[in-house]
């Protein structure tokens, strides 16, 4: 067996066996504590390392699954250790390994409470997280999909915010419930195919009823995970109540396998309920797009309107999975898709960069409150160029990958209805209008008290952290290419498979 072969089982277990290593560990000295914060470090920097091996090996010209492992289970259920990427799932796992070691370099110092649970927690998240997209079998994709919601779970309920408890169960019964339906649409599969192969579901022969039952059951379960609007009032408290790391980890992954679940199992599965429901799905991601930007305008807190935005920032990914059925093969049906996989991952570095900015005021003043803070730039000038600059991002300014994605979406919608144009654009306006807002607040002005004239500017650590985000936002708003030729073959494919009716 050659190393390509157990590459993807590396990158799964090698942080889980880290987390399982700090644990062992402990934090009961200091010694103990740094020992335990360099090996956090190392296995999340070495996994990193293996997924960018992933990404020097990956084939753009292949939308067949890459780095294949396959053994039996559970011989009683027909279900496999089946793993596989392609364009879809790379991205994304690329996305999970270089945000992790980022989370663990921030929480280095700030965190004082149980710091080896702290971290080892992110590191069986990262592992459950790239299990996630590299499965292929549907129970092996069910279990890692439910298993990773116990460490945030835990992130969320013993390091988060005095209402740490009531966010956290809310984030766990919105999320569990939703998906248990999945599971019940996975049974019926394996009683129509003989398995729980994710690829031979696609040839599963469905009639129209059947398909909108299964679409249904996926849809609660990715609708609550984008979060798409209106089962989206878990993700506000959830990340108002998380600690800097939760939230970044929640905003830039844990968010984007909602989408990754539609474009993996809905629209390949089911494709035409997927169109039967296509009008629907784009009518909610619009909604999210413009009234969840308007609820944005009104938050107080910071991390709240980062939140909101987030999920307005997801609208524009959803709808450009469902724009497909709009958009005839010849004026590039695809596009709205691969604007919708760019928009994840750029969300994902902005949402995480924007996330950590506010951990590092809260740090100082230990507020989040807009109100609280003014004039930040005249005692934190490093500090403010990297929040403008991510906020100018999060607006969507040329030259960020904020506007690649939503400007992909935005030419793909003008082609399929102006009227979609037309609302997904104000986006642009509303984003302005609320990251400004809060960055005129915030970051001008005449210094607005005593804690913001004491604040000391970024140290060493941090300013390493917001330095990467910063040059990746600029790499893939000025150069896309390498990410969009990794997606183009697998969306390619994906497309001409979702227009081949099951009927």
């Amino acid at each position: 067996m050659n190393s390509s072969q157990i590459l993807l089982s590396t990158l799964i277990w090698l942080p889980i066996a880290g987390g399982v290593v700090l644990l062992a560990i402990g934090d009961t000295d200091d010694k103990r504590c740094y020992w335990m914060r360099m090996c956090a470090l190392f296995v999340s920097a070495l996994t990193f390392v293996f997924s960018t091996v992933l990404y020097a090996a990956f084939d753009n010209g292949t939308p067949a699954m890459q780095f294949v492992e396959r053994s039996l289970w559970i011989a009683a259920l027909e279900a496999y250790y089946y793993l596989g990427v392609d364009g879809l799932s790379a991205p994304l796992i690329l996305l999970t390994t270089f945000i992790t070691p980022l989370v663990v370099i921030a929480g280095w110092d700030t965190i004082k409470v149980r710091p080896a649970q702290y971290f080892a927690a992110f590191l069986f998240l990262e592992g459950l997280m790239i299990g996630v997209f590299c499965a292929l079998d549907g129970l092996l994709f069910y279990v890692f999909w439910e298993a990773m919601l116990v460490p945030m779970f835990l992130i969320i309920g013993v390091w988060g915010g005095e209402r740490r408890i009531y966010a956290t169960l809310k984030f766990f019964l919105y999320t569990f419930l939703g998906s248990v339906l999945m599971l019940v649409a996975f049974i019926y599969l394996y009683g129509q195919t003989g398995g729980y192969d994710l690829l031979g579901f696609m040839n599963a022969p469905l009639g129209l009823g059947t398909q909108k039952l299964i679409f249904i059951a996926f849809l609660l379960a990715f609708a609550v995970k984008v979060p798409m609007w209106p089962v989206h009032t878990w993700l506000p408290d959830a990340h108002v109540e998380a600690p800097t790391g939760g939230s970044v980890i929640l905003a830039a992954i844990m968010l984007k396998m909602g989408g990754y679940g539609f474009v993996r199992l809905s629209l390949p599965i089911v494709p035409d309920a997927s169109e039967y429901f296509a009008g629907l799905m784009i009518g909610l991601s619009l909604i999210a797009v413009v009234y969840i930007g308007f609820v944005a305008l009104m938050q107080k807190d910071m991390k709240k309107l980062i939140a909101y935005s987030s999920i307005a920032h997801m609208g524009f990914a959803t709808l450009g999975f469902f724009l497909v059925w709009h958009i005839t093969a010849e004026t590039g049906a695809g596009l709205g898709m691969t604007g919708g996989m760019v928009q994840m991952v750029s969300h994902g570095l902005i949402s995480g960069a924007m996330f950590l900015c506010v951990g590092v005021l809260y740090d100082r003043v230990h507020s989040r409150q807009i109100s609280d803070y003014g004039g930040v730039a005249n005692t934190m000038p490093r500090f403010a160029a990297f929040m403008v600059l991510f906020a100018m991002a999060n607006a969507g300014l040329p030259g960020t990958s904020g506007f690649v994605g939503e400007f992909m979406v935005i030419i793909a919608s003008f082609k399929a209805n102006f009227w979609y144009a037309f609302l997904a654009a104000t986006t642009l306006v509303l984003g302005a209008a609320y990251t400004l807002w809060m960055i005129k607040r915030v970051v001008y002005g005449e210094v607005a008290n005593e804690n913001v004239a004491s604040l000391q500017d970024l140290n060493g650590r941090e300013f390493l952290v917001l330095f990467v985000l910063a040059v990746s936002v600029l790499l893939v708003g000025l150069w896309p290419a390498p990410l969009v030729d990794m997606m183009n073959v697998s969306i390619d494919n994906l497309v001409q498979q979702i227009g081949q009716s099951k009927l």
